[in-house]
């Protein structure tokens, strides 16, 4: 079984690597400052009120989008605790995860945040945010397996 001290290492290391990872995604696809990324994320909290809020706001945003990464990496790696195939099988484990959480995120999350909003679906932003949801899982896939063993 894996030390307690993997398993913590597995959940930090890959929810900061993919979560900090995931921002920069975020820029790239929206064109927009890490400033306005963070205060986004924090909106779903404060609502618009969060594009008004400065530093605070952004450090906010930083800690909701580690804060969810972390969860989200946590949860990848206890299943692969009890489904070892996982970190045998990262390659296709990781990708498939991360569009998983992709769905949920967007169609569950989302929605229910402050930001709320409708459904309604654009093919280009929708391939651009799951590509970088499969790289997301791929990050916390490949470090659960560095550091999840034996395998």
């Amino acid at each position: 079984m894996a030390s307690r001290n993997s398993i913590l290492a597995a959940i930090v290391l890959g929810g900061l690597a993919a979560g900090t990872i995931d921002i920069g995604a975020a820029m790239l696809i929206s064109g927009k400052s890490m400033a306005f990324i963070l205060q986004f994320i924090a909106s779903g909290v404060l609502g618009e009120a969060s594009f008004d809020g400065g530093l605070g706001t952004i450090v906010l945003g930083a800690l909701l989008q580690w804060a969810m990464s972390l969860i989200i990496a946590a949860i990848f790696v206890l299943a692969s605790l009890k489904f070892p195939r996982m970190r045998r099988r990262w390659v296709a484990a990781g990708p498939a995860y991360g569009v998983a959480t992709y769905f949920v995120m967007t169609y569950v999350v989302v929605p229910l945040s402050a930001v709320g909003g409708g459904w309604h679906f654009a093919p280009i932003p929708f391939i651009k945010n799951l590509a970088a949801m499969l790289v997301f899982g791929l990050i916390i896939a490949a470090i659960t397996r560095r550091y999840v063993k034996p395998v």
